[in-house]
C-alpha cells in the first residue's frame, strides 16, 4: 500500500472545508416571483430531470438514477448542440429545493454547484432563487459570471412566463 502526503497548504484547506470540493470564488443569485402558488410552480420546476421543459436553451434531458436520490445524473443537450452533465446533490420535495453540480460542460467555469428554492411570497405567489458558486475557467470573472446570470435569468423568465395571469 502506498500512502501519498498532501503539501500542508491542502491539509489545511481540506481540514478547514470538511471536504475535498471547495465552492467557488464567484457567486450569481437571481430571485423572482412567480404568479401562482409554491406547490404549483414545483410541478414545473422541482424535477430534476425537467429542465427541458422550463428552460429555453435546453431542448433534451436525460437521467440517469432515480431524479430525487442524491447522486443521479442529468445529460442536458442544449439548443445549439452541446451537453452538460449535472449531478443531483440534494433534494427536498417538502422544501421545495434541490443542489446540484455541473460534472462535464463547455461552459467557462469550474466547480459550478448550484441551488434552486421556491419559497411562498405574498398573495399566494413564489420566491424562486437560484443561487450558483463557480470559478472562471479560462475567461474573466466579470464574463464568467455574466454567463451564469444570463443562464438563470432566462430559465427564470420562462418560468414566470409561464404563470403571467390571464
Amino acid at each position: 500500500m502506498k500512502i501519498r502526503t498532501l503539501p500542508l497548504s491542502v491539509a489545511g484547506v481540506l481540514l478547514a472545508t470538511g471536504s475535498c470540493f471547495s465552492a467557488g470564488a464567484l457567486s450569481v443569485e437571481r430571485e423572482v416571483t412567480i404568479d401562482n402558488t409554491p406547490a404549483t410552480v414545483w410541478k414545473l420546476v422541482g424535477p430534476f430531470n425537467s429542465l427541458d421543459v422550463w428552460h429555453p436553451a435546453v431542448v433534451k434531458s436525460d437521467l440517469s438514477g432515480n431524479g430525487t436520490q442524491v447522486g443521479a445524473q442529468r445529460r442536458l443537450t442544449l439548443d445549439d448542440g452541446a451537453t452538460r452533465l449535472e449531478k443531483l446533490l440534494s433534494y427536498s420535495a417538502a422544501r421545495r429545493s434541490y443542489s446540484y453540480s455541473i460534472l462535464e460542460s463547455s461552459l467557462p467555469v469550474a466547480n459550478y454547484k448550484a441551488t434552486l428554492t421556491l419559497t411562498p411570497a405574498e398573495e399566494g405567489r413564489t420566491l424562486m432563487k437560484w443561487r450558483a458558486t463557480f470559478d472562471a475557467n479560462g475567461v474573466s470573472d466579470e464574463e464568467a459570471t455574466t454567463i451564469i446570470g444570463g443562464l438563470h435569468d432566462a430559465g427564470m423568465a420562462k418560468v414566470r412566463a409561464n404563470f403571467k395571469p390571464q
